[in-house]
């Protein structure tokens, strides 16, 4: 594990503001392009942050979320659902000035590894113009499916376990 490089803490109620931030910290580009005033890009991604945040945590009950921190202070969110056949990366977003510092590779390294040791397939979705899809290939995740908007990636577990994992 790269604790050295980042640590992880349960997300609670205080972090709603912070969560929000990681969130909008995302759609800069996006807003940037709607010709919207700051307010009216602040209300959409309020609005749209907190319909996500309600969804999340009602399809997946069982998930961890939690709050990414670099020296203690807080980098980014990291949602993941761990089922007995399924590791599923819900969501991962850094503010942008965490960005490109190792730690998101870190993070998916390490989630791999856990992937790799209990033989559990690891999947995220990722927006096609998402830069972050460089990162996952880079890491090891391939492309298994696309709805028109977002890719669907899997790690490739058993490349990296050999003959361990296999069903």
């Amino acid at each position: 594990m790269d604790s050295e490089i980042y640590q992880l803490r349960p997300a609670v109620g205080h972090d709603i503001d912070f969560l929000y931030r990681v969130y909008a910290g995302t759609r800069h580009q996006e807003m940037a392009a709607t010709g919207w005033s700051e307010a009216q890009a602040e209300q959409f991604l309020r609005f749209q942050f907190t319909i996500q945040n309600i969804q999340y945590r009602n399809c997946y009950k069982n998930a961890s979320f939690d709050i990414i921190c670099r020296d203690g202070e807080p980098a980014g969110r990291l949602y993941v659902s761990r089922t007995e056949n399924l590791i599923r990366i819900i969501d991962i977003a850094l503010l942008p000035e965490f960005r490109n510092h190792g730690i998101g590779t870190a993070v998916l390294r390490d989630i791999a590894a856990e992937a790799v040791a209990s033989c559990r397939p690891l999947t995220l979705s990722v927006a096609f113009d998402n830069p972050a899809v460089a990162l996952y290939r880079r890491i090891g995740f391939e492309i298994t499916g696309d709805d028109g908007v977002y890719y669907t990636l899997e790690y490739n577990i058993t490349h990296t376990a050999g003959t361990l994992c296999t069903a």
